[in-house]
């Protein structure tokens, strides 16, 4: 059966819960319900195990804190044996505007420490990255408020089609790869 492991990165704590910093543990979450999954508690993350057309999928959502995601992916990795190219890292990009995803290969962390601390620990850069795009609606000095504030009102409903839409991308990077999967979702614009 071939394995995959998910991994969303946030921050754990009710405080942090609905905030843009958030939103990879609320897609790999809305992954695992969709397909019957729970999530215990376990080293250095929530875990989920899910099954889906012959593939196993560990799902995992980092207690270690966003800016210190790298140990939880490295342990869950080596522990399931599971290859850098079958693992996909879900994260908030504020570069991206709210109506946008990209999926890629590979890529620098761009300023966002969860995905920097991954790139320390590992020692590269080159593997898959899932990027929800939280726009860069803020004032100047204002980014921290910014990425750990909640959703507007008028946004959740394009965050809710973004999160299912999300949700197929993993799906379809596991049935078809990486290069079609691409090809298909990157261009879109996801509108209401």
């Amino acid at each position: 059966m071939s394995k995959f492991l998910i991994i969303g990165l946030g921050n754990i704590g009710d405080e942090y819960a609905n905030t843009r910093h958030n939103i990879g543990f609320d897609i790999v979450h809305a992954f695992v319900v969709k397909h019957g999954g729970q999530f215990k508690v376990d080293r250095l993350a929530y875990v989920a195990e899910v099954k889906w057309k012959g593939k196993m999928f560990v799902c995992i959502c980092p207690t270690t804190l966003m800016n210190l995601s790298g140990r939880a992916f490295k342990y869950w990795q080596e522990k399931e044996k599971v290859p850098i190219e079958k693992t996909l890292t879900i994260v908030d990009d504020l570069a991206l505007p709210l109506d946008k995803i990209r999926l890629r290969k590979s890529g620098t962390h761009a300023g966002h420490n969860g995905l920097k601390d991954i790139q320390q620990i590992l020692g590269t850069d080159d593997y898959p990255k899932l990027r929800f795009g939280i726009g860069n609606e803020f004032p100047k000095g204002m980014q921290a408020d910014f990425v750990l504030g909640k959703w507007k009102q008028a946004e959740i409903p394009v965050v809710r089609l973004k999160i299912e839409k999300s949700v197929e991308i993993i799906e379809s990077f596991a049935a078809i790869g990486i290069d079609q999967t691409m090809t298909n979702y990157n261009h879109q614009s996801i509108v209401i």
